[in-house]
C-alpha cells in the first residue's frame, strides 16, 4: 500500500482532474441527454470497467509500452473515435423514438453497460495519463511497486466512478425537464448525438502523444 500521505496527495489530485470535463463526461453528458438517465448511469458504470484493463495494463507494466507505440495509440484512438460517432449518428437518427413513443435500440442495460464498456476500452488516453501519473505516488520503499500502482488505479476508478455519475444524473433530470416539450426532447436527442460526433472526431484528429 502507498504511505498514507502518498494516498491523500493521490485522492486530492484525482478530484481536480476528474471534475474538469474531459472525454469520458462529455461522452456520459451526451449518453444521458439522448437517452435519459439510466442510460448515463449505465454509461459510466461500463466506461468505468472498461478503463480496468489499462489499470492492470499500467501496473504490471504493459502500459508503458503502448504508451510509447505510436501504432498502438493510434489504432485505439482511431477505433475508440468511430464508435464515438457512431453513437452519435444512432443517437441523432432517432431522435425522435423518445417523441412518438417508438422503440430506441439499444435499450438493454447490457447493450449500454457494453457500449460505454468499449468507449472505456478503446481510450488510449487513459493508459498515457495512469503511466504518467500513478508513478508519481508510489514509494518503493512501501512495499510492492505494482500493487501500489493497482490500488491507485482502482482509486482513481471509485472517484471518477461517483463524479461521472453525478455529470450524468444531472444531465439526465435536464433531459426530463425538457421532455415536457416533444420538440425540445427531439432537439435535446439530436444534441447528445451531435456532441458524441464532435468528442469522435476531436479524439480522431488531436496529435497521436497528446
Amino acid at each position: 500500500m502507498p504511505p498514507i500521505e502518498n494516498l491523500v496527495a493521490f485522492v486530492a489530485a484525482s478530484v481536480v482532474i476528474i471534475v474538469i470535463p474531459g472525454p469520458s463526461v462529455l461522452f456520459v453528458i451526451g449518453r444521458s441527454i439522448a437517452l435519459g438517465r439510466r442510460a448515463g448511469v449505465l454509461s459510466v458504470v461500463g466506461n468505468a470497467l472498461g478503463t480496468v484493463p489499462a489499470v492492470l495494463a499500467v501496473a504490471f507494466g504493459v502500459g508503458a509500452i503502448v504508451a510509447s507505440s505510436i501504432v498502438a495509440f493510434t489504432v485505439l484512438k482511431i477505433v475508440g473515435a468511430i464508435y464515438l460517432v457512431w453513437l452519435g449518428i444512432q443517437a441523432i437518427r432517432h431522435r425522435n423514438a423518445h417523441v412518438t413513443g417508438a422503440a430506441l435500440a439499444p435499450t438493454s442495460s447490457m447493450t449500454l453497460l457494453r457500449q460505454g464498456f468499449i468507449v472505456g476500452l478503446t481510450n488510449p488516453k487513459t493508459i498515457a495519463f495512469f503511466v504518467a501519473v500513478l508513478p508519481q505516488f508510489v514509494d518503493p520503499h512501501a512495499g510492492a511497486v505494482w500493487l501500489q500502482l493497482l490500488v491507485l488505479g482502482l482509486i482513481f476508478q471509485v472517484l471518477a466512478l461517483t463524479c461521472d455519475s453525478v455529470w450524468a444524473l444531472a444531465a439526465g433530470t435536464a433531459r426530463t425537464w425538457f421532455a415536457r416539450s416533444p420538440k425540445r426532447i427531439s432537439t435535446l436527442s439530436g444534441t447528445g448525438g451531435v456532441m458524441m460526433i464532435g468528442l469522435g472526431g476531436a479524439l480522431a484528429f488531436t496529435g497521436a502523444k497528446s
